[in-house]
């Protein structure tokens, strides 16, 4: 989620020649929090916030309405809403972000098969292929919006440039529901006057620092002699900013860029020593990370552990499977065999997490001769439907039945 509040926003209308503009970013609007408005048409319009209102939670999303105010996403509840205290604060659906996340990435690659996946809520579209069929990139980038539109109810901003950095600049840039368009003849034009920290890799630190010496605007950055760069900011950041800076980027769009590890955790609202509550708590988040996982057709070979102690001290534990897997109760028995095999049962814990690695496409799995999980299997794929359609909780394992949100003792939460 970006911090675009829609102040700046710049966007295309007609009568430019797009014909170099051919990488597309597109970004959904405010995604988390466009999705759980689709259940709440009467906030629309409203300073909405999600996550858990709880003292140590975080926001997971806001609107644009929200962010007026200063609310961004990561913050702390607390000052997100001593910032907004009008704000309506949702709970976050997860699952409903993934499925919502599947159908526009769908009608992506309906539209070119060079899409390069950049997190849930973002892709890169490289579309010069697809020109002899659908038209001018703008044409094609008209068309994407418009689907999304459509077939989600959701919105989306879109840049189009010759490449992926200018183009991603352009999206944020055209936020919210909006679409901008640089021509490579353009893009020193477009690029010089925006602040230094547009450039990817400037962050706080490295903005101060360029500040500092009189470096407040990509332009002034452009001007400044490399060799000097290097001295203040190292070789490779050095020559790298300096490239961007003249919109010099020569990645491609890389197609089907796959997760690395799926999971979940959470910081509890006070500290538990309480097993039975934390192996509760290993049983919501397993069934989260495998629902993570079948939606994004992958199972996992390795299942870790992350806890974090009441002094601050965190480890991590992981387990190898024979078979790989995308079944909630079969991660959850892995988990709760790691955690009890580490032998402190009365340990006060701060912080739980459940995490798989080393995935693999499903289709590349098979089970195992006398592989028996075809009754868990068949369970989950009934939480999934239920949950995609009536919500996250609707259907839940029976030893979850009763333990809701306003009921575990937590309040962070990251994804």
């Amino acid at each position: 989620m970006g911090k675009q509040d829609g102040r700046d926003r710049q966007v295309t209308t007609e009568g430019i020649d797009d014909s170099s503009a051919t990488i597309l970013h597109v970004d959904m609007d405010a995604f988390f929090a466009s999705v759980e408005l689709l259940d709440h048409l009467e906030l629309r319009g409203a300073p909405v916030i999600v996550g858990h209102r709880s003292s140590r939670s975080v926001v997971t999303a806001a609107t644009y309405e929200a962010r007026a105010f200063g609310v961004n996403s990561a913050m702390p509840m607390s000052i997100a809403l001593r910032r907004c205290p009008q704000a309506v604060v949702l709970e976050p659906h997860f699952e409903r972000y993934v499925h919502f996340s599947r159908q526009v990435m769908a009608i992506c690659d309906q539209l070119t098969p060079l899409v390069e996946r950049v997190g849930i809520d973002e892709a890169f579209l490289d579309v010069a292929g697809a020109r002899k069929v659908l038209g001018s990139p703008m044409t094609i980038a008209t068309l994407l919006r418009s689907r999304v539109r459509e077939e989600t109810g959701l919105t989306c901003s879109v840049g189009a440039a010759s490449t992926k950095f200018v183009a991603k600049l352009a999206s944020g840039r055209s936020k919210p529901d909006g679409m901008l368009v640089v021509p490579a003849a353009d893009t020193i034009a477009f690029l010089h006057p925006l602040p230094i920290s547009a450039l990817w890799g400037v962050g706080g630190k490295t903005e101060e620092v360029l500040r500092a010496r009189g470096i407040d605007t990509v332009g002034a950055l452009a001007q400044t002699p490399l060799e000097q760069l290097i001295l203040v900011l190292g070789e490779s950041m050095g020559r790298r900013l300096h490239e961007l800076a003249w919109g010099r980027d020569d990645r491609t769009v890389q197609a089907r860029a796959e997760e690395k590890s799926v999971g979940h955790e959470l910081t509890f609202e006070t500290d538990v020593s309480d097993s039975v509550v934390i192996r509760r708590e290993l049983l919501r988040l397993s069934n989260r990370v495998a629902v993570r996982l079948r939606a994004g057709g992958n199972v996992a070979r390795t299942v870790v552990l992350k806890l974090r102690f009441a002094d601050f001290s965190t480890i991590t534990r992981s387990r190898t499977l024979k078979e790989p897997t995308d079944l909630g109760r079969t991660i959850y028995d892995e988990v709760t065999a790691i955690y009890a095999g580490l032998g402190r049962p009365d340990a006060s814990i701060r912080l739980v997490g459940v995490r798989t690695e080393q995935l693999l496409p499903t289709s590349s799995s098979r089970m195992g001769l006398w592989d028996d999980s075809g009754g868990w299997r068949e369970a989950e794929g009934v939480m999934d439907a239920a949950s995609l359609r009536f919500g996250q909780g609707s259907v839940t394992p029976a030893r979850l039945i009763g333990y809701a949100e306003r009921d575990r003792p937590r309040l962070g939460q990251r994804d």
